[in-house]
């Protein structure tokens, strides 16, 4: 079982810039991958953006293509979420997982975070 803890959000306007980090503890399989899901208050959880551990393939949903960038440091077992030009419905709580691939479904991610509050204000 792998331990995920988010770090990074908080407070932004709209247009500005967040990193968030997940730290890792625990044996991340090589074949494994992670992702980023965000959740809005009354709204379901949704797929952000994921990466494989070894590769560094990556999936994004369309609504953050060419703003949020996943990248990982192996090294260090560390996620991470570049997010740029934030927007208002980017608010969200943001969770981080790792799953057995890579994919969209929450239910192929079994380990995650406490999730980190991101809020962009207008």
């Amino acid at each position: 079982q792998v331990q995920l803890v988010e770090s990074g959000g908080g407070l932004v306007q709209a247009g500005g810039s967040l990193r968030l980090s997940c730290a890792a503890s625990g044996r991340i399989l090589s074949s494994y991958s992670m992702g980023w899901f965000r959740q809005a208050p009354g709204k379901g959880r949704e797929f952000v953006a994921a990466i494989t551990w070894s590769y560094g393939n990556t999936l994004y949903t369309d609504s953050v293509k060419g703003r949020f960038t996943i990248s990982r440091d192996n090294a260090k077992n560390t996620l991470y979420l570049q997010m740029n030009n934030l927007k208002p419905e980017d608010t969200a709580v943001y969770y981080c997982a790792s799953g057995p691939s890579i994919a969209t479904m929450s239910t192929n991610f079994d380990s995650w975070g406490q999730g980190t509050q991101v809020t962009v204000s207008s």
